[in-house]
C-alpha cells in the first residue's frame, strides 16, 4: 500500500494560501514556492494527464493558473529542498474550464513518490494545474520554476486521437488471433478484451470471459507463444504474484495458471532463458531477487528464484544480446532500496553473469525502465537508462565491443528534464534511425547520436501499427493515438520460430538497405508496463529498396530473404538450411551460441558417440568421437553447421553457429 512521506516538522513548509477549490476560481501563480494545505476542493480532475501508477481514484483537487509571460520551458516539482516529501499527482491543462485538455501530468517523477513535470510555454497562454488526492489529501509544498533557453521543438511528428471503447485495463498491442495484424489487448479481473484488426481497417470487439485472475497486470504485462500452439499466452504482473492466462488451441479462451509464491512483480518478460526451444518467463522482484519461471516443453512452469540478482529494487527488466555473441543478456533498471542496475551477461550455459560494474552500469541512478537499441547503426545496441527520479538520463552508446561510453553531453538527452517510468525506443518516423520515447516527449533521432526533442506527442503506452500503415502508433488507456505518418518507406517482419520458439523472441533480426544496416531485437516486454508488437518494425527513410532481410534465431539457425517488397509486411519462418529436420532439444543440447573454439554437447546420446558436421552445401567438414561432451570446432570458418550424432537409436541431428 501506498503511504505519503511526511517529515519531521511542518515548521518548513512555504507561508502560502490554499489554491481554489474549481477550476473557475484557480489561483493565479508566478515563479517561486506555494503551499497546499490540504487537497479539499469540490471539483475533481476532469481527465487524467499523468501517466497511470498503480490503481486508486481521486475525489476532490486544488487549482491553480499560471499565464506565461514568455516562449520557455516551464517545471512543476512537489519535492523542493528542505520540505517534507508527500505522495501526490499533478495535471497541466490548456483550454477553459468544462472543456479542458490535457497538456502534461506526472505521478512519481520526483524523489520519495512526489511529482515532477516539465512542459513547454507559450508567452500569453494559461495552463491551469491541478493536484488531486488520489493518494493523499495532505499538504505540501511545490515549486513552479523557469528554465533557461528555449522551449523544445514542437510538432516534429504528429499523432490523431481515436477513441476505441477498449474494456479492461490496456496493456498490450499484439497480434492475438494469428492473422499478422497487430490487435489491442485491455484487460480485467475475469474476462481480456481484443479489439482485433480488421484487413483494410477498423475493429471487431471480442471478449473472452476468464476464470477470476489471482492478480491483475497492476504493474505490467507481457505476451508470447508459452505452450508452442500458435496463440499468444499473457503473463499479468501484479503487487501479489504472477498469473498467467494460457490461451486454447484455437485462441477463443484462456485457462488461469497463478502461482502461489509472492512476487512484489514489476516487469514481466517472456525469452528462452535456457536457450533450450521453449519459451520461459521473467519477474522482476521489487523486494526480493528476481524470479523465473522455466518452461519444460510442455507448457509447465516451474517457479524459480535466484541467478539474476540477489536484492531488492527490481523494476525495468529487458532481454537483449548487448555484446553480439548470439545469446539474449538480461539488464534490470533498479529503483529505490537497492537502485544499483543489473547487465546480466548469459554465460551460454543457462547462467548469467552481472557485469555491469565493469561497464559503468552499477550507480545508484534512479531508473523503472531503459530503452535498448542502436541508435547509430553501427551493429551494435546502445542503451538510454531513463530517469524516474534522479534528475538526469544516462545514453551509454556501445563502443562496438560490448563496452560502452556515456554519450549524455551534447546528444540532446542532456537537456531533456522530463522523468518517467516508461521508456523505449521506435523508429517512430520512419527515418531508419531509433527514437526515444519517454519523460513525456520523443527525443527524434537526428541521425548521429544527437536528438530533438518533440514534446506533443502522446503519453506513453503499447506501439504497435493498428492501421497497417507501416507507421508505430501508440495506445494509452482506450485511445489509439493513429501515427500521421509522411513519405519515408518501411518494411514489417513477423518471425515464426519452428526449432526456436514460435513467437521468434530472442532473434536478431538485420535489415540492409541502402543507408546501411540496423538491427532489432524481438522481445516480449520492454519499457516498464506494457507489451508492444512483437512484428519487428524498421524505416528505411527515402531508401526505394531493401537488399535483404537475416533472421538469426536464438537456435543459432540464420534465414535470409533477398529483395523484399518494402512498404509490406512479410513473414519469415525459421528453417533448417541443410534441408534435413532437426532432433527436438531435450534430445540433443548444443552451447554456447554461437560457438568459439569448443561447443558442448549434451542429452540423450551415449558418450564416445561418433560424430559428423556438415556445412550449409551438405558437405562434410569434421569427423570425429565426442570426448566428455566436448568438440572441438576451433578448425571450422565462421558460419552455421548441421551437427549429427551417431547413436543405436538412430541419428540425432542439430544446427549450430560457429563464431
Amino acid at each position: 500500500m501506498r503511504t505519503a512521506l511526511l517529515g519531521a516538522s511542518s515548521l518548513l513548509f512555504a507561508i502560502g494560501v490554499n489554491a481554489q477549490n474549481t477550476c473557475g476560481t484557480a489561483l493565479p501563480i508566478g515563479a517561486g514556492q506555494h503551499t497546499v494545505l490540504a487537497i479539499d476542493g469540490t471539483e475533481n480532475t476532469p481527465a487524467n494527464c499523468a501517466e497511470v501508477i498503480g490503481t486508486g481514484v481521486s475525489s476532490a483537487a486544488e487549482w491553480y493558473s499560471y499565464t506565461a509571460t514568455a516562449d520557455t520551458n516551464v517545471y512543476v516539482r512537489t519535492d523542493p529542498a528542505g520540505f517534507p516529501q508527500v505522495d501526490t499527482r499533478i495535471q497541466v491543462y490548456t483550454g477553459a474550464c468544462g472543456a479542458l485538455v490535457c497538456y502534461a501530468g506526472d505521478d512519481d517523477g520526483g524523489a520519495g513518490l512526489t511529482s515532477y513535470v516539465v512542459f513547454a510555454v507559450e508567452a500569453g497562454t494559461t495552463y491551469t494545474i491541478a493536484f488531486d488526492n488520489r493518494w493523499t489529501s495532505n499538504g505540501f509544498t511545490f515549486e513552479l520554476g523557469l528554465m533557461a533557453g528555449p522551449p523544445p521543438t514542437l510538432e516534429l511528428i504528429s499523432f490523431t486521437p481515436f477513441a476505441t471503447g477498449l474494456s479492461g485495463t490496456s496493456r498490450a498491442v499484439v497480434d492475438m488471433n494469428r492473422d499478422g495484424l497487430d490487435d489491442l489487448v485491455g484487460v480485467g479481473t475475469d474476462y481480456v478484451n481484443i479489439l482485433q484488426q480488421l484487413e483494410g481497417g477498423g475493429f471487431q470487439s471480442v471478449t473472452i470471459p476468464t476464470t477470476p485472475a489471482d492478480n491483475s497486470p497492476s504493474w505490467s504485462l507481457a505476451a508470447g507463444d508459452i505452450d508452442g500452439n500458435g496463440y499468444n499466452d499473457l503473463l499479468y504482473g501484479g503487487g501479489q504474484g504472477a498469473t498467467f492466462m494460457m490461451a486454447n488451441n484455437d485462441g477463443t479462451g484462456f485457462t488461469e495458471v497463478s502461482f502461489p509464491q509472492y512476487i512484489f512483480s514489476q516487469r514481466t518478460n517472456m525469452v528462452d532463458i535456457n536457450n533450450d526451444g521453449h519459451l520461459d518467463a521473467f519477474v522482476c522482484h521489487d523486494v526480493d531477487a528476481n524470479v523465473s519461471f522455466m518452461n519444460d516443453g510442455m507448457g509447465n512452469l516451474t517457479f524459480g528464484q535466484g541467478g539474476f540478482g540477489l536484492t531488492c529494487g527490481n523494476y525495468g527488466s529487458v532481454f537483449i544480446d548487448y555484446d553480439n555473441d548470439g545469446d539474449i543478456d538480461c539488464f534490470v533498471a533498479k529503483c529505490g532500496c537497492d537502485p544499483v542496475d543489473l547487465l546480466m551477461r548469459n554465460n551460454g550455459d543457462g547462467t548469467f553473469t552481472d557485469v555491469a560494474p565493469l561497464l559503468g552500469f552499477a550507480d545508484n541512478h534512479q531508473s523503472w525502465s531503459s530503452a535498448w537499441g542502436d541508435y547509430n547503426n553501427d551493429g551494435w545496441m546502445d542503451v538510454l537508462v531513463g530517469a524516474s527520479s534522479s534528475g538526469y538520463h544516462k545514453l551509454m552508446m556501445n563502443n562496438g565491443d560490448g563496452t560502452f561510453t556515456n554519450a549524455t553531453a551534447g546528444s540532446g538527452v542532456d537537456l531533456h528534464t522530463g522523468q518517467s517510468i516508461e521508456w523505449t525506443t521506435h523508429d517512430f518516423d520512419n527515418n531508419g534511425y531509433l527514437d526515444i520515447f519517454g519523460g513525456g516527449a520523443m527525443l527524434m533521432n537526428n541521425g548521429d547520436m544527437t536528438f530533438s526533442k518533440d514534446n506533443t506527442v502522446p503519453q506513453n503506452g503499447s506501439v504497435g501499427d493498428l492501421d497497417d500503415d507501416g507507421f508505430l502508433d501508440v495506445v494509452n488507456g482506450s485511445t489509439v493515438h493513429f501515427n500521421d505518418g509522411n513519405d519515408n518507406n518501411w518494411l514489417k517482419i513477423n518471425t515464426v520460430g519452428t526449432v526456436s520458439n514460435t513467437n521468434g523472441i530472442g532473434a536478431r533480426v538485420v535489415l540492409v538497405s541502402a543507408m546501411g544496416t540496423q538491427i532489432r531485437d524481438v522481445k516480449s516486454g520492454d519499457g516498464f508496463r506494457y507489451m508492444s508488437s512483437l512484428a519487428t518494425h524498421f524505416g528505411i527513410g527515402t531508401d526505394t529498396a531493401v537488399e535483404q532481410v537475416e533472421v538469426h534465431w536464438p537456435s543459432g539457425n540464420i534465414d535470409i530473404v533477398e529483395n523484399p517488397t518494402i512498404n509490406s509486411t512479410i513473414e519469415i519462418v525459421e528453417t533448417v538450411t541443410t534441408s534435413v529436420a532437426e532432433t527436438k532439444r531435450t534430445e540433443l543440447m548444443l552451447y554456447p551460441v554461437p560457438a568459439n573454439d569448443v561447443l558442448i554437447v549434451s542429452g540423450t546420446h551415449a558418450p564416445n558417440s561418433p560424430i559428423r558436421v556438415l556445412d550449409t552445401m551438405g558437405r562434410v567438414v569434421l569427423m570425429d568421437v565426442l570426448s566428455n561432451n566436448n568438440l572441438d570446432v576451433s578448425a571450422l570458418s565462421s558460419g552455421m553447421y548441421m551437427l549429427e550424432v551417431g547413436t543405436t537409436e538412430g541419428t540425432l541431428k542439430r544446427s549450430f553457429v560457429k563464431q
